[in-house]
């Protein structure tokens, strides 16, 4: 039974956001239950943001929870707003490229990913997001990078359909980077 309640949050600019709406939308394509929930800081770019998305084969009744299955953070201060919000038993899923201190709970999993190398290295830091979501899904199962190959290709249109090779190669290179 899918029932995911995630938490994703960074500094604006990060891409956090489209994770967030990725996962809903490939919900959406899969008939399972979703709502996506975005919070802003007062800045755009550079300010803080954090999403909420729930996933759920039963029906979802608000958008609002107070404990995530999963914690997807891409900076420090998303790490010690957040790390709180995780039920015990959950996962946090952590950007170990610009996160320098350890999780202090025991009841969780934690998985690090040097997202900001590992886009480097693809050339591009912008999909940074990718490298993290492709360790989500690898991590979680529950979408395959097809699914979200899928949605990418809807959501940047014909515009932006040159970024979808890298963005697939950083999905894939994420989900390697779990193990």
């Amino acid at each position: 039974m899918i029932n995911e309640k995630i938490i994703v949050a960074g500094f604006g600019g990060q891409g956090v956001m489209l994770m967030g709406q990725l996962l809903a939308y490939a919900a959406t394509n899969q008939d399972l239950n979703t709502l996506w929930f975005p919070s802003y800081g007062p800045e755009t770019r550079g300010g803080t943001a954090n999403c909420q998305v729930i996933i759920s084969e039963e029906d979802i009744y608000s958008p609002v929870f107070s404990k995530c299955d999963t914690a997807i953070i891409m900076n420090g201060p998303s790490l010690d707003k957040f790390e709180s919000r995780v039920a015990p038993g959950g996962k946090i899923l952590i950007n170990s490229s610009l996160v320098s201190r350890e999780v202090t709970r025991t009841d969780i999993e934690v998985i690090k990913v040097p997202v900001n190398e590992i886009a480097l290295e693809l050339g591009n830091l912008k999909v940074a997001n990718m490298v993290m979501l492709g360790a989500y899904l690898e991590v979680l199962k529950i979408f395959s990078i097809d699914d979200i190959i899928k949605v990418l290709k809807k959501t940047f249109g014909e515009g932006k359909s040159h970024l979808i090779d890298v963005n697939r190669e950083a999905l894939k290179i994420g989900s390697k980077s779990t193990k």
